[in-house]
């Protein structure tokens, strides 16, 4: 199944006529263990969290540079969820909601969303000034980078409006 989405994938980019670079490595299921086979690519990397609210049962992906911790309990407040109220959601719910599984979550796979899922964007990856955002194209044997540019416009084309959070300034 990766396989054919992540060509579906790579054919929707093309179709939006969005430039990529891509390297294969070996399956990784943290940033970790992805950093050494990637380091060499310049641009900002990124850690994807996908989460649950408990409360209204809302799915979330929030997508941050790649060594942010990330307050569950601030950024649930930030959201309006209130603090305690976003959890990691599993992977059932994963896969269900972006077709992807464990170690694998991307925003690249909003494509797959039917709406059900709200992206959270780390606002570093957009006003750093990178060349490259990189992120799994489907699979986490793999990471591929776009422009900041293209990453939006490729979020927008999903119908998804990124929430972008400043973690510097409004989560501590």
């Amino acid at each position: 199944m990766a396989a054919e989405l992540r060509e579906a994938l790579e054919r929707r980019l093309r179709d939006l006529g969005i430039a990529t670079v891509t390297a294969e490595h070996p399956q990784v299921f943290t940033v970790e263990e992805m950093m050494p086979h990637v380091q060499h690519m310049k641009g900002a990397h990124s850690k994807n969290l996908f989460l649950k609210d408990k409360k209204k049962k809302g799915f979330w992906l929030v997508t941050v540079l790649h060594d942010r911790q990330v307050n569950l309990n601030e950024l649930g407040k930030k959201l309006g969820v209130g603090s305690g109220n976003l959890r990691f959601a599993d992977e059932n719910a994963m896969l269900d909601k972006l077709r992807v599984g464990q170690g694998c979550a991307t925003p690249l796979a909003l494509f797959c969303d039917q709406g059900d899922v709200r992206l959270v964007l780390d606002a570093a990856l957009l006003q750093g000034g990178h060349e490259k955002v990189y992120f799994h194209p489907m699979t986490n044997s793999a990471t591929m980078g776009l422009s900041p540019d293209d990453f939006l416009k490729f979020v927008r084309s999903t119908g998804h409006e990124p929430i972008i959070v400043h973690f510097d300034e409004d989560i501590k």
